[in-house]
């Protein structure tokens, strides 16, 4: 309703920012905040890994600032939609409220010993990135990523679907 998928031009710094929900115990926002009250440790980015250490960029804190930031943005276009259709809808202040950030995020773990940590396993859950190397085409610009004009590359006969932003926000959700 608020149009955000067919958004045709990308806000610069929110190629990707999503705002996390669950459809669990009634629907929710997923906060990160309270996910560390909870016992979950918060990183920032993974840097290197090797067999016994992962290190990890000091930027928790500034990644779950983008998300709070575009999570506000996108109450306010919905209060104000609802404003302008004279949709009577219930107040929910809770929705507002950001708890203070946790000791993890606040004081952030750069570096972590595997075995001192007792850590056995480890589940990578980051999603996945883009990698054309098998394609053997002029399709690509210097970093690797496809050129294209609405998914169509110069290359004749090649095409992309599935990719952000290849007409409008929403084109990489099918």
């Amino acid at each position: 309703m608020l149009g955000e998928w067919d958004a045709e031009v990308m806000k610069l710094g929110r190629e990707h920012v999503t705002i996390a929900v669950s459809v669990a115990r009634g629907g929710h926002t997923v906060d990160f905040r309270r996910l560390a009250q909870q016992g979950i440790t918060l990183v920032g980015l993974t840097r290197s890994f090797d067999d016994t250490c992962v290190t990890f960029a000091a930027d928790p804190a500034e990644n779950i600032a983008r998300g709070d930031e575009n999570y506000l943005s996108l109450l306010d276009a919905a209060d104000a939609y609802a404003a302008r259709n004279g949709l009577e809808l219930p107040e929910e202040p809770e929705t507002r409220v950001i708890p203070p950030d946790p000791a993890c995020v606040t004081q952030p773990i750069l570096e972590l010993d595997l075995a001192k940590a007792g850590v056995a396993s480890i589940i990578w859950a980051t999603g996945y990135a883009v990698d054309f190397d098998w394609l053997q085409v002029d399709a690509f610009d210097e970093k690797g990523k496809p050129k294209h004009q609405r998914g169509v590359a110069k290359e004749p006969g090649i095409y992309f679907l599935g990719l952000p932003w290849l007409l409008r926000r929403g084109s990489a959700f099918i």
